[in-house]
């Protein structure tokens, strides 16, 4: 319902997503119109401040900018003044770093506060909401038993828990592994494969040397990509598996044999299917995930996994750099390390309900003579997904989707009977119209890459199988 507009999703205190329940909201979100942004009550934490991390900026703010600046408050000294390199890098001018309550705030003009939240958004080096709250009200907080959350989540995939270290997010994990390829590996450009999830891209293009970015890894261009990393072209090579919207699986197996033959790392993301549904360990040289998603699956906790596989040849160098990097294991906030190890109890269970919801849909929509074309593992790449897909795993619950008539898109999405915002993973169902969140700025090169500007993407979650088909069917009717 419109009401709902701007509202957390879900209802709780520190939701990671926010309510955007009709095409003309996401518009509004997007063109920043006010009656759509002054609503906002939640949104994703690296896009929107949520409202004790917005105090917790203004009372630094306060105790330390002077007239004309502004401050933008990270979890560690080492995030600040790389964050602090990032600005001066992109604007020429000068900033400093003071401590502030435990934790290391950047002051920078006004003017250049946007950039600062750059390096916020694209890196995932944040301050969560709950650890703000705590500093906001003079809280201490307790220790957790951080080695036993390791030894959970490293269960799920079979790894040992000293492999596993856990990071703020999704995206604090990417930029970790980033940072330390392109320091092994001076010079080089990485390679990413396959459509990618946004800032995955930006990450590559701002703090490295560059990005090769192959759309499709198939056919002479793919084929020409394995040839130059056999001969060690690359500092790494990206890829999800699948990938996120067009669930596409690239050809692992080859990449991996390129990549040892050339000394190039693979660096795989299981996100999007999640480590229940596939294995990739043993072609890569580290998986990353987001646990935000379907590992966590209540959508109130940001966390973020990177994974060492022990057959790497980069194994020892890799385990150095994380021993110092995330000293313990962690770079998660004790609150937040806390949901987490409560939300995971459930992962098994609910993955199973989302394997079969997501089945359930897909192949609805499959046939439905509404739909042009639907991307889900089970029908896109089917073969390479399931090279990897895990044996008793699923296809998983994501899917996208676009109509025949793209007129009437946005008459179907406002007619979905689901929640709808930004995220994926939980135990609720999910849409959004994932191009217009994700590339508003660049929709012709988003199109150019096969992602079209109309494509909705649904997150199938535990609920009965009948009635998210019956919600589908209700809006489809209406078309």
């Amino acid at each position: 319902m419109e009401v709902d507009t701007g509202m957390p999703l879900p209802k709780t205190q520190h939701a990671c997503s926010v309510c955007l329940p009709t095409w003309d909201a996401v518009l509004g979100y997007e063109e920043k119109r006010d009656k759509v942004i002054r609503r906002m009550r939640a949104g994703y934490p690296r896009f929107f401040l949520h409202p004790a991390t917005e105090r917790l900026f203004a009372e630094a703010t306060g105790a330390l900018a002077d007239k004309g600046s502004r401050v933008v408050v990270f979890p560690s000294r080492d995030a600040a003044q790389r964050a602090q390199r990032f600005v001066e890098k992109r604007s020429g001018s000068a900033s400093r770093i003071a401590s502030y309550e435990g934790l290391q705030a950047l002051v920078v003009s006004e003017a250049d506060y946007p950039v600062a939240m750059e390096y916020w958004r694209y890196t995932g080096e944040i301050v969560s909401s709950r650890q703000a709250e705590r500093v906001i009200h003079g809280q201490e907080t307790r220790g957790f038993g951080v080695r036993s959350l390791r030894s959970r989540l490293a269960a799920f995939g079979n790894d040992a828990p000293e492999d596993v270290f856990l990071y703020e997010n999704g995206m604090a994990s990417m930029f970790a592994i980033y940072r330390v390829l392109t320091k092994l590996f001076p010079g080089k450009k990485s390679l990413q494969l396959e459509f990618p999830y946004v800032d995955a891209m930006r990450v590559q293009n701002f703090f490295g040397n560059g990005v090769v970015f192959l759309t499709e890894a198939e056919g002479e261009s793919f084929v020409e990509a394995l040839r130059r990393i056999a001969k060690g072209e690359f500092s790494a090579v990206f890829c999800e598996a699948p990938s996120n919207p067009l669930l596409r699986t690239v050809d692992i197996a080859a990449v991996s044999e390129a990549c040892r033959d050339g000394g190039v790392p693979l660096v795989v993301d299981d996100t999007i299917c999640s480590v229940a549904n596939v294995q990739v360990n043993k072609y890569a040289d580290v998986v990353t995930s987001s646990l935000t998603k379907w590992v966590s699956g209540k959508g109130d906790v940001m966390a973020g996994q990177v994974t060492l596989c022990p057959e790497s040849p980069m194994y020892s160098e890799l385990l150095a750099f994380f021993g110092e990097d995330c000293p313990g294991g962690t770079r998660l906030f004790a609150s937040d390390a806390r949901v987490l190890a409560r939300n995971i109890s459930s992962f098994n269970r609910r993955i199973r309900e989302s394997n079969a919801n997501g089945e359930a849909l897909a192949d609805y929509l499959l046939a439905h003579p509404a739909v042009e074309k639907i991307w889900y593992p089970k029908f896109t790449t089917p073969g390479l997904y399931n090279a990897i897909k895990r044996k008793g795993g699923g296809y998983g619950g994501l899917m996208s989707l676009v109509l025949k008539n793209r007129k009437k898109t946005a008459k179907f999405y406002d007619a979905l009977r689901m929640s709808k915002g930004p995220s994926l993973g939980t135990d609720f169902s999910i849409a959004c119209p994932y191009t217009l969140l994700a590339h508003y700025d660049e929709l012709e090169w988003a199109e150019g890459c096969g992602v079209d500007r109309h494509m909705i993407r649904i997150s199938a979650g535990s609920e009965k199988s009948e009635q998210l088909l019956a919600c589908l069917e209700e809006a489809l009717e209406l078309l």
